[in-house]
């Protein structure tokens, strides 16, 4: 019976952690196809036309540029963050995809706020290509904390940044956007399932629910931006709303390392702000 319970316990186990391959494998192979085969997607010919177009103190489309500071931010603090637990035990592989997504995030920033101050093709180049990188930062993540397997890891990143810079060229040169929209959906369906595998003991936990929640919102409100822009009275248009939740989906991943270092500390330390007895009856 317990050689049974062992036997049952490894299959699952062998069989989670060749989930994550699975869904890479299959999200690479959807982009292909629809890539070579798919129909023509072109973009929106008012794609760049905002709906907030003030100019503030000379700084134009002011809060589209301003709003980028939250991906500055969280960056920032997730560099600092990830430094900050230098001591504590995480996975390599792990550290290495979260400092790749947090170093995304300022590249985002830095692209970003230079296509918003004059929107137009070009510029979206560079925003895009800058979004490839923490996509695959997260991804690579995700799929390290859901089965530990470093080279499934390594694969979705790459995979992940591969499509994102071969779509935004294919879009840059023959003006078709299904190849960048099919690899920014399989990569949110690849993080969907990976949810849903359950987590290892240990280490890094970070709630992948949260950052697809972000995620989806901040897709949401890019698609409302004119109605965001309305509802609100003009104070924050529904792209500027956008940026500032995509910037948020990071908080899972520094709440994660927060959590880990206060762990380690408690670990070390768990009498840590008491008076040893020692000294209480010297007093």
């Amino acid at each position: 019976m317990l050689r049974t319970l062992s036997t049952l316990s490894t299959l699952t186990n062998s069989s989670s952690s060749r989930l994550p391959r699975h869904l890479v494998i299959g999200a690479m192979a959807l982009w292909s196809l629809l890539t070579l085969f798919g129909p023509m997607l072109a973009q929106s010919p008012r794609y760049h036309a905002f709906a907030d177009q003030r100019t503030i103190h000379g700084l134009p489309h002011a809060m589209d540029v301003l709003s980028n500071l939250g991906f500055l931010v969280a960056g920032i603090a997730g560099l600092v963050a990830l430094w900050r637990t230098r001591m504590v035990h995480v996975a390599p592989t792990a550290r290495c995809m979260a400092a790749v997504f947090f170093a995304g995030l300022i590249g985002c920033f830095a692209g970003s706020s230079y296509y918003h101050l004059a929107p137009d093709d070009a510029a979206l180049v560079w925003d895009r290509l800058a979004m490839c990188v923490p996509f695959a930062g997260i991804l690579g993540l995700a799929v390290r904390l859901a089965c530990g397997d470093d080279a499934a890891a390594w694969l979705a990143a790459t995979a992940m940044l591969v499509c994102g810079i071969a779509s935004t060229l294919i879009w840059q040169h023959g003006g078709n956007m299904l190849p960048w929209a099919v690899a920014q959906g399989s990569g949110m369906l690849a993080l969907v399932g990976l949810a849903f595998v359950p987590r290892r003991s240990g280490g890094l936990h970070v709630h992948l629910g949260v950052v697809i929640g972000f995620y989806a919102l901040a897709k949401v409100f890019e698609l409302a931006d004119a109605q965001v822009f309305a509802l609100d009275f003009g104070l924050l248009s529904g792209h500027s709303a956008k940026h500032l939740l995509a910037a948020a989906a990071a908080w899972p991943v520094l709440h994660a390392l927060g959590r880990l270092r206060v762990n380690a500390a408690t670990a070390v330390s768990p009498n840590k702000g008491t008076m040893p007895v020692g000294n209480q009856q010297r007093r």
